[in-house]
């Protein structure tokens, strides 16, 4: 497990609690994801979120926050009144073995979609633990160099700013 993904209603108030009560940031921060190809449930759905990512060791702690009412994975965890832990994510650069092993396993996919080259990823319908599932995401490219990125900006933060702009793909 690489990544536990939070579902909160603040993004930003979320970011700065954690920065200044838990230490953990610095947070690379995006007003607006673009998803590509994003689907829920088999159908597309124009789905609009932030999300704020940071690292706290060498787990990735992912805040999200929906900000339109399009079908999601996201919008089902809140409708149930669930708020805090939604996902946790594994990392793959064999995004397709794995896809196949889960599926051989029984597994679904309850929504996904790319961000950036070779950044699919998929969130399996079921759940580990009361609105907690398991995503699968594909670290090949920019994504995965995001990820390292974030990584190392968390080694020795000093607290100094602790919310940054999220880095564009497409120059990593």
């Amino acid at each position: 497990m690489r990544q536990i993904g939070y579902v909160v209603d603040d993004i930003e108030t979320a970011m700065r609690d954690w920065a200044e009560k838990l230490g953990i940031g610095p947070w690379f921060y995006a007003e607006k994801i673009v998803d590509q190809n994003f689907y829920y449930k088999g159908k597309p759905s124009p789905i609009e979120r932030s999300v704020a990512l940071a690292n706290s060791g060498f787990v990735q702690m992912e805040l999200v926050q929906q900000r339109n009412d399009a079908p999601s994975m996201y919008l089902d965890f809140l409708k149930a009144g669930r708020i805090g832990v939604q996902h946790f994510a594994y990392w793959t650069t064999t995004f397709d073995a794995h896809m196949a092993a889960a599926k051989a396993a029984g597994m679904t996919v309850g929504m996904g979609g790319e961000v950036g080259a070779n950044g699919r990823y998929v969130y399996f319908d079921c759940e580990i633990h009361p609105g907690t599932v398991i995503e699968l995401s594909e670290v090949s490219g920019p994504k995965g160099r995001l990820f390292e990125t974030i990584r190392k900006a968390s080694e020795g933060w000093d607290g100094r700013d602790p919310i940054r702009p999220f880095p564009d793909l497409s120059k990593m």
